[in-house]
């Protein structure tokens, strides 16, 4: 279930055909879900931005954190070049070195070729035996060699599996938003990894269901499972947008999960990364195919309140989603998290 299959419309925008990251024309997203005996809840989603091999196509790109209790591998180097150069990945605390080196070993086997890749994570051991690093570089590679453009799998898949969001399931999440045409008609998609919040703080469309769904409705977590998590947020856009400009959406998408009721406690970790595909081509290499100047096109800053308005939706959407599509899950040690039914929240949103 999503949030428009309940008639739960957030912004005024309209989202794209699948209301997914991949309505970025050339995006692609796999998701390699590991669910193994009574403790294995975990696993990888990868986001594909490039056309061909990453370090000869890459993409502007900029970055947001909101509050560093958490790791996103290779954002130094994205800060520095303005650029992504290899798929992002997004996996569990402890599994963020092995997706690391299996998007390294992903990529073109020349001799001295480098590689930062982009790796985010959020902690799911409160459902998964995180200590086991059970995601392996085949799970990852998997994961890339699966990923496609077209609809994306919610809830409890891919690196989203074990993950729990304001006291509910969590996991996987993504929406999209279409601006006027006026305004240029460009994509912007969101996707996410939710786990992050506290239950009386959730809100939808400013409507505090937090509140409205107490836990003799659906019962909370137990000890350790409430407000321990993060977010990452992953930004698409085929606007030509220019790095510092990625950085704007990706500090806006913070906004949505303001809306929702996330605030960057103490203990999680909130970050965004943005990527712009309006300017295909960009070699980050010194190659055979190694240009001295590159012509690129930029959307006027004065423009750019669309797309913030487009990714601050997107952004609280997806989260949404991502507590929509999960389902009720019981992992290492016996412990549970449970969903939050549509119904329930179609109530809950319905009451004066």
């Amino acid at each position: 279930m999503r949030a428009r299959q309940l008639g739960i419309e957030i912004g005024r925008l309209s989202p794209g055909p699948e209301n997914a990251i991949t309505d970025v024309p050339g995006v692609r997203v796999g998701e390699t879900t590991i669910v193994r005996g009574d403790d294995v809840r975990t696993g990888v989603t990868v986001v594909v931005p490039h056309e061909g091999d990453p370090g000869r196509d890459s993409v502007f790109a900029g970055c947001h954190r909101l509050n560093g209790n958490g790791e996103v591998t290779g954002l130094e180097w994205l800060r520095e070049s303005g650029m992504l150069t290899t798929p992002i990945g997004i996996t569990n605390t402890h599994s963020v070195g092995v997706v690391r080196d299996a998007i390294v070993s992903a990529g073109p086997p020349e001799v001295g070729r480098w590689s930062l890749p982009v790796v985010g994570e959020t902690y799911d051991g409160f459902l998964n035996d995180i200590n086991g690093q059970h995601v392996r570089a085949e799970h990852v590679h998997e994961a890339l060699s699966g990923a496609s453009g077209g609809p994306v799998a919610e809830g409890c898949v891919g690196g989203g599996t074990g993950m729990i969001c304001h006291g509910f399931k969590g996991g996987t999440g993504t929406s999209s938003r279409v601006v006027a045409e006026e305004a240029g008609g460009f994509v912007v998609g969101v996707l996410v990894q939710a786990n992050h919040g506290r239950r009386p703080r959730f809100r939808v469309n400013g409507v505090p269901v937090g509140e409205r769904i107490g836990a003799d409705a659906v019962p909370m977590p137990t000890a350790g499972g409430q407000g321990a998590g993060s977010i990452i947020v992953v930004i698409a856009t085929n606007a030509p947008l220019l790095p510092g400009q990625c950085d704007g959406l990706a500090q806006r998408a913070m906004l949505g999960v303001g809306r929702t009721g996330g605030m960057g406690e103490h203990t999680s970790g909130d970050f965004a990364v943005c990527f712009a595909t309006g300017n295909r081509g960009l070699s980050a290499e010194k190659s055979e195919r190694r240009q001295l100047i590159y012509d690129v096109t930029m959307l006027s800053n004065a423009e750019l309140d669309p797309l913030f308005e487009a990714v601050i939706d997107a952004t609280e959407e997806a989260i949404v989603n991502a507590v929509l599509a999960a389902e009720t899950t019981t992992g290492r040690g016996g412990s549970v998290v449970h969903a939050l039914p549509g119904e329930l929240l179609v109530e809950a949103l319905s009451r004066c």
